[in-house]
């Protein structure tokens, strides 16, 4: 899987399939404590995607999949993880390019797409209402500290918060390293975002069972323009119901 390195040398990994197409590259970022094969390779996101015509690339974010792992929280947060996708996107030579992310990935893609005018398309799902409120993914689910205190418990059944035990069963089972995710949970983004700033046409999608992603429309209401599509599942769920991948490549192919 090929590289690049950060401005402040952490190694990023991508992944780039290449196809003919007149409309421009797909770039997917991920969620919290998952990579490009876990979010969009294994649900069949990127097969659907390169089947209709598109040339897509995955990113793994600092501290997650094949990416540098530091442990420290100042190298973390999804403006840092932005950076690193216009960095990519500079490798790459795209002059345009669409850009879908997922939960902690749709942070890093609104923040990408309020300072980058190359994002054509733009998709972000397993978001809500605190994005708006509180400038990231919604703490007031699963604050920073307990979520951070789960990933450094030794033992996971001490984790007695359900939505940490959940992301904690996560980790284990995809072989995340929890020492740099807990990093990236001490740096999570909670200030504003200049959502008026965007002005790539932008879709919202949630899982209509997703506490994560509550209230949509209150998200999809301050991006200009933007259309809000519901689609079956919680937030584990939503990403892998054939009808986010449906809605997600009719958007960004319409």
């Amino acid at each position: 899987m090929p590289t690049f390195t950060a401005d402040d040398g952490v190694p990023i990994a991508y992944e780039l399939w290449e196809r003919d197409s007149a409309l421009p590259l797909v770039l997917l970022h991920h969620g919290f404590a998952a990579d490009g094969r876990v979010d969009w390779e294994a649900p069949g996101t990127v097969d659907t995607l390169t089947a209709a015509g598109r040339r897509v690339a995955t990113i793994d974010a600092r501290g997650h999949g094949r990416s540098g792992k530091p442990r420290d929280p100042a190298r973390y947060g999804e403006a840092r993880m932005s950076r690193d996708v216009r960095a990519l996107a500079d490798l790459l030579g795209e002059p345009a390019y669409d850009l879908a992310g997922y939960s902690m990935g749709a942070v890093v893609a609104l923040l990408t797409a309020a300072h980058d005018r190359r994002v054509r398309r733009l998709v972000v799902g397993g978001v809500g209402a605190a994005v708006v409120e509180l400038g990231g993914v919604d703490t007031r689910v699963l604050g920073p500290h307990t979520l951070r205190d789960a990933l450094r418990a030794d033992d996971p059944a001490a984790v007695t918060h359900p939505a940490a035990a959940a992301f904690r069963a996560f980790v284990d089972a995809v072989g995340g390293d929890r020492a740099a995710l807990a990093a990236q949970a001490a740096a999570v983004h909670d200030r504003p975002i200049p959502l008026d700033a965007v002005t790539a046409p932008a879709l919202v999608l949630a899982g209509d069972r997703d506490e994560l992603a509550a209230r949509p429309e209150v998200l999809a209401g301050a991006i200009p323009g933007a259309r809000l599509r519901l689609v079956p599942g919680d937030h584990g769920g939503a990403l892998r119901d054939p009808a986010f991948v449906k809605e997600l490549v009719a958007f960004l192919n319409g």
